[in-house]
């Protein structure tokens, strides 16, 4: 049974979810087709994946597609980068003004290469003067408008062990009116690497005291959420990894919070219907082309962990249509998950990094200077 003192569902503003539950956004995945298949299993706040505030400003065509919802979602949430707060504070004033929204998540967690290196993500907390502009911006934009937009923020321990930004964030945000804050138990220097420090996101929880922090980090299944959420006092979970393949974790995890019997993985012959739902409404929300190859990702992750051969799972690799991943899945056979499987591992598990910063980042602080003219990567996605 869950633990009585844990919440059972979960207050972003005005947004009242009924399971404290959070899809993390992850570049290439959590596009609308995604959100879809993973809000059937059971209620949270699925947010798009990480948009580029300065490409937003901009019109470039692929940020406005990623940046858009099916016409049944609700809430609406989005994720916002950048580093420049004039560009945050258009961006979000667009889509407010707009009503393209009803949640802002901003990227402070990122740690890929070319978002730190423009001291973006999950480098850009290190600087507080800077952090604290690009929040402000956010939170004023959002507020301006006659219906105010919740915004919350995402981000990381530090930057590597001996710079820890995660209490400073954490705080600041706090006091800058932010619905909510969310971390990952890692710092930017470790990537995927190791385990995910749970005892700083305790440390948070009791740093912020008015509004939810949510934790994030090794939550492969049910029960781990629970566990989280037991150990560190957080009043809600951020998935990331732990659903890549496994869209039917969400109905385990408001099972395993409302106290209840947590439904077994299915068998794969309940897979193969996902895989094909999923690899259609990418064809439809894209096009053939696109929509086939991005889901052929997704192919490995959906099998992973069940004994499928390894001839076939390099096939669905290289899928080339719908006609062709039908013909490669009728092949199939239909098997359970075995337990020792459940928690198996899916996505990025590189790192430990050396992490790419902008010339003298790691000086002053306190020092509110962009780290380049052209301020803002246009890079949306991740």
């Amino acid at each position: 049974m869950v633990p009585s003192a844990l919440p059972t569902s979960l207050k972003i503003g005005p947004i009242v979810v009924d399971s404290p539950v959070v899809l993390a956004p992850m570049a290439g995945v959590t596009n609308a087709p995604f959100r879809r298949l993973c809000r059937r299993y059971g209620a949270g706040l699925y947010v798009s994946e990480m948009i580029s505030a300065r490409a937003l400003c901009e019109g470039n065509q692929k940020t406005d597609h990623l940046a858009s919802f099916a016409p049944d979602e609700t809430p609406r949430s989005l994720q916002l980068a950048g580093v420049d707060p004039r560009y945050m504070a258009q961006a979000v004033e667009r889509l407010v003004g707009q009503d393209r929204v009803d949640h802002i998540d901003l990227n402070f967690g990122c740690p890929v290469r070319k978002v730190t290196r423009h001291g973006g993500g999950g480098a850009l907390p290190y600087k507080r003067k800077l952090y604290e502009a690009v929040v402000g911006a956010a939170v004023k934009a959002a507020g301006a408008a006659e219906r105010q937009v919740p915004v919350t923020v995402k981000f990381r321990v530090g930057i590597d062990d001996d710079h820890l930004t995660y209490l400073d964030a954490g705080r600041i945000a706090e006091d800058l009116g932010v619905a909510a804050v969310a971390l990952h138990g890692r710092t930017v220097g470790q990537l995927y690497s190791g385990t995910a420090d749970w005892s700083t996101i305790a440390r948070l929880k009791e740093a912020v005291t008015s509004i939810p922090v949510l934790g994030n980090g090794d939550i492969w299944e049910a029960n781990d959420a629970v566990a989280m959420m037991d150990q560190t006092g957080c009043d809600g979970v951020v998935i990331g990894r732990g659903c890549l393949g496994r869209p039917w974790l969400f109905g385990q995890l408001a099972a395993a919070l409302a106290g209840e019997p947590i439904p077994a993985p299915p068998a794969t012959g309940e897979v193969v219907k996902m895989m094909t739902e999923h690899a259609e409404l990418l064809v439809d929300w894209f096009d053939d082309h696109k929509g086939i190859r991005e889901f052929r990702k997704h192919t490995a992750w959906y099998l992973k962990g069940y004994p499928v051969g390894g001839e076939l799972r390099g096939q669905l690799g290289q899928v080339e249509s719908l006609d062709h991943l039908s013909d490669l899945l009728a092949t199939v056979p239909d098997v359970e998950l075995p337990e020792e499987n459940w928690r198996v591992a899916r996505g990025h598990t590189r790192g430990p990094q050396v992490v790419a910063l902008p010339d003298g980042w790691l000086g002053d602080p306190w020092d509110d200077t962009l780290a380049s003219p052209d301020g803002d990567s246009a890079a949306s996605g991740g």
